[in-house]
């Protein structure tokens, strides 16, 4: 995004890299996020299809404490890539297949990030990130195109989750075109 109260100071997601792993903190404590240690190809096979609802993974009911110590054994890069993943703890059987325990956040010990360097052991999907960016930089309202109007459920499951610690509320609107005339958009 764009600070427009700063001197041209463009900020990145990655900016709120501690922010977003602290609020994936609260998620554990509150017991809305579980350490899953299927494998991709597994979790693709639990979650079912449009058709046919999806299957809660055997790691969903771990404890609180258990899941906040794998997910530091995350972060600190004890385990390997793919291990692991952090999920959000919703609905498997939504006909809504972004709600269906969606990964927030998953192991890359080698990245090297090109705002963070080697910092982060683990990152947040951008469905995580998406909203809670908007809400940390007070956005209003996020314009988004057709294709994430399916994902408007989960931007607004998190926000709920997370209001009480949240200061902003954006609103996620969805379009199908956007046609400005004489105007450079990107």
């Amino acid at each position: 995004g764009f600070d427009w109260g700063a001197e041209e100071r463009l900020t990145f997601a990655s900016d709120y890299f501690d922010k977003f792993y602290e609020y994936a903190l609260i998620l554990i404590k509150d017991g809305k996020a579980y350490v899953d240690s299927l494998s991709p190809s597994e979790m693709r096979e639990y979650r079912g299809t449009l058709k046919t609802p999806g299957v809660e993974s055997p790691y969903r009911t771990r404890s609180v404490e258990e899941n906040l110590e794998l997910f530091g054994k995350m972060a600190d890069g004890e385990l390997p890539d793919g291990e692991a993943a952090l999920r959000l703890k919703i609905d498997m059987s939504s006909g809504n297949m972004n709600m269906r325990d969606p990964v927030i956040y998953r192991i890359k010990r080698d990245a090297d990030h090109p705002q963070t360097g080697q910092k982060w052991k683990v990152y947040p999907m951008y469905d995580y990130a998406h909203v809670l960016t908007d809400a940390l930089e007070g956005i209003t309202h996020s314009l988004c195109t057709l294709e994430f109007e399916a994902h408007r459920p989960l931007y607004d499951w998190i926000l709920q989750q997370l209001q009480p610690v949240l200061l902003a509320t954006p609103r996620q609107i969805e379009f199908s075109r956007l046609n400005l005339q004489y105007t450079v958009v990107s």
